[in-house]
């Protein structure tokens, strides 16, 4: 009998050949240290370089190497889900394959985790190699997303963190399809607590979130937590309602108590135009929310894999296709 797994590493990958084969050495020397039965598990999200080739032959030469394939890109987020679905160790720990987070942190989260802690972040407190526009946008994002929620989510964090197996188990019953994982688990409301380090930059490649995905997740975030933007929209609009009525009446009585009328389309032209795009921005925020509930009626499988390796037969029957 096999013996039973403490640490499940989940590493997602999308066009990361350049980097793959160093992220699975550091990963090696770190797991290998902790002398306690692992596993590596790589999610291949439809990467259309050598990933996939790359980590089939680690899989080939490593047993401790599993690799979920993914049949096409479903995204980043849906690949973490996906590792943590076959995942069977006591704690999970999720790290992104760039090494901008530190996989040599991953025995100090363990100490934290058995101290008694089902949630261990990683918080940076530096982030080299990244623009002063990114780090801006991202310092703005977190604290804006912490104001328009009730959720506790820590400010400067990412993905990299480690859970317990029972954080795992209850994220599994969370079935929405715009997934922003690391809001679900601080939703979930178990003890969690962060350890600082320094983010390096890219070991190799280009960024996965460019500009548009991370308008895209930041968008997922938001309306995955918060209903403030309707309520805004609602404000504003009663806002705009009260100044045109107040505006008519000013016009109103320019016009029968004094001389001076006003004149000219320019004027009226500019506040229809101010007013109109008003009204299309609330339709958009309502679009954004609608979309979501679309996608969420269709009912579709949140991914499909191709092939997996490394696992047992009975594990990859059970999750081949996940319906939620």
């Amino acid at each position: 009998m096999s013996e039973k797994i403490v640490c499940s590493v989940v590493v997602p990958l999308y066009n990361e050949e350049e980097v793959i084969l160093e992220t699975y050495k550091r990963l090696k020397n770190v797991m290998e240290s902790l002398n306690e039965p692992y596993e590596i598990i790589f999610v291949n999200d439809g990467s259309k370089d050598r990933t996939g080739i790359i980590a089939n032959e680690i899989c080939n030469k490593d047993k401790t190497v599993k690799l979920v394939d993914f049949a096409r890109n479903f995204g980043h987020q849906t690949a973490i889900t996906a590792g943590m679905d076959y995942s069977e160790g006591e704690a999970i720990v999720v790290i992104d394959a760039d090494l901008q987070d530190p996989p040599e942190l991953i025995p100090k989260m363990i100490e934290k985790w058995r101290e008694g802690y089902d949630v261990v972040y990683g918080k940076r407190k530096e982030r080299k190699g990244e623009t002063f526009f990114k780090k801006f946008t991202a310092k703005v994002f977190y604290r804006f997303l912490r104001r328009m929620t009730d959720v506790d989510i820590p400010v400067d964090t990412g993905d990299f963190r480690l859970i317990d197996r029972k954080v795992c188990e209850a994220l599994k019953l969370v079935n929405e399809r715009n997934r922003y994982i690391r809001g679900i688990i601080s939703w979930l409301g178990f003890k969690q607590t962060g350890i600082e380090f320094v983010r390096e930059k890219r070991f190799a490649g280009e960024t996965k979130y460019p500009l548009k995905k991370m308008l895209k997740f930041a968008a997922d975030a938001i309306t995955s937590f918060s209903y403030k933007p309707l309520k805004l929209a609602s404000y504003f609009g009663m806002l705009l309602s009260f100044c045109s009525f107040v505006y008519l009446l000013v016009v109103i009585w320019m016009k029968l108590f004094t001389d001076h009328v006003q004149q000219g389309w320019a004027s009226t032209v500019a506040i229809n135009l101010f007013f109109h795009g008003i009204t299309l921005i609330i339709l958009g925020i309502m679009g954004e929310y609608i979309g979501r509930i679309y996608d969420e009626a269709k009912g579709r499988p949140l991914y499909i894999v191709k092939q997996t390796r490394n696992f047992s037969e009975d594990k990859t029957d059970k999750i081949t296709i996940r319906k939620k």
